[in-house]
């Protein structure tokens, strides 16, 4: 499956920052963890951490999946608002869920800080703004939970809103002080390179065939013929789990993204803030690192990589046009333009766990736009899960909830 097309924006920018060898005998490991995007590195960072002799593939080059096409919003926000997640899964489970993405967000500091990254990690504020009038009641309903949450939250109204940042026709929202962004692909790459010198073993172009579980060990097989034995298998292959495993567990869908040309940011309150509307599809907003605007939305179910890519022309124009009724004063010429499959959940939070079909082994699999934050999660929890120790959202996140 194509998870990307055109030409996004964080892969022309940093071109080809590592390369790796592909597998060309058997090996023995540990931990084998198969995806090598920001996921699959986070998780692979941890392993790392806790001397666990470790072995990471990918069947393409390293990051050029989904990790080249996303647009690295960090939020603790989940796409399914804590208001009616709390009706979904009960108060005490939606909460934690929050706090978990809220604290994944610290963690991602931390750990850019220990490596020394240069991918571009900036705290921000972020703003979820109400696009129709009908839409204030529950923005407000969200924004009251969310401060009964303890989340540092201020409710502005559309002159605040139009004052500080420069958008028309909102009709308020939450302005929330947690949040970030990063340039997802870089870091990844930074991450591999850090643990690496430590002993992780990567290898590209290394394609998992099929596996052969016995009792204490599995036997992964590649598409050249050669093995890696392993004690433990985490899949860290994001939307492409779809093919790996056949139960309707969560449902593809085709987005679009685009970058603007350099020095379009005309009000320095757009460069410290994270935005999200409430559409549906929503349009989202952040600057990048060297001072371009990035957008996206338009969001399609997907059919086939092809018929996505023939949207592109069509949902730029349309993206286009809302941010100019949004932002009529600050200018967008296209730079980069792109399109990516992504995975949508109905409650809006990640599959990381254990799978009945899938012995000695552990997905993490975070969807939606919280991909990432879910992903520092699942560094915590699949160590808890070495470790046969409980984590208390387990229960939440597994498969068959």
């Amino acid at each position: 499956m194509d998870l990307k097309s055109n030409e996004p924006f964080w892969l022309v920018k940093n071109g080809l920052l590592s390369s790796y060898p592909s597998l060309k005998k058997d090996v023995e490991c540990e931990i084998l963890i198969i995806g090598a995007g920001i996921t699959g590195s986070l998780i692979a960072h941890q392993m790392t951490e806790e001397g666990c002799k470790t072995i990471l593939i990918d069947k393409r080059e390293i990051c050029n999946g989904s990790t080249s096409a996303t647009t690295s919003m960090l939020q603790y926000e989940i796409d399914v608002p804590l208001y009616k997640l709390k009706d979904e899964i009960g108060n005490e489970a939606a909460l934690a869920s929050y706090q978990v993405c809220s604290a994944s967000i610290d963690a991602l500091e931390k750990i850019s800080k220990k490596i020394k990254s240069k991918a571009g990690f900036k705290r921000k504020e972020s703003l979820y703004f109400a696009s129709k009038k009908k839409d204030v009641s529950w923005l407000k309903k969200e924004f009251d939970a969310r401060k009964e949450a303890g989340f540092k939250v201020k409710w502005l109204e559309p002159g605040e809103i139009e004052d500080q940042f420069g958008l028309k026709k909102t009709h308020g929202g939450i302005l929330s002080k947690q949040g970030a962004s990063v340039d997802a692909f870089n870091l990844a790459h930074e991450l591999l390179q850090y643990n690496e010198k430590k002993g992780l073993k990567i290898f590209d172009k290394t394609e998992m065939k099929s596996v052969r579980y016995h009792p204490t060990y599995n036997e992964a097989e590649l598409t050249t013929g050669f093995k890696i034995k392993a004690k433990k298998i985490i899949y860290c292959i994001g939307y492409e789990s779809k093919n790996l495993i056949k139960e309707d567990f969560v449902q593809l869908k085709s987005t679009f993204a685009m970058v603007s040309e350099m020095g379009q940011i005309k009000n320095k309150n757009f460069s410290k803030t994270l935005f999200w509307n409430t559409d549906d599809p929503y349009l989202y907003m952040r600057s990048t690192d060297d001072g371009r605007i990035l957008m996206g939305g338009g969001d399609e179910d997907f059919q086939n990589p092809e018929k996505r890519d023939q949207l592109l022309s069509k949902k730029q124009k349309e993206i286009i046009k809302i941010y100019n009724s949004v932002l009529p004063d600050q200018p967008f010429d296209t730079d980069f333009v792109w399109a990516g499959t992504f995975g949508e959940t109905k409650d809006g939070l990640p599959y990381i766990g254990e799978h009945p079909k899938f012995k000695n082994s552990y997905f993490v699999l975070g969807f939606g736009g919280n991909g990432i934050t879910f992903s520092v999660t699942g560094m915590k929890m699949v160590s808890d899960f070495l470790r046969k120790k409980t984590h208390h959202l387990a229960e939440y996140f597994r498969f068959g909830r």
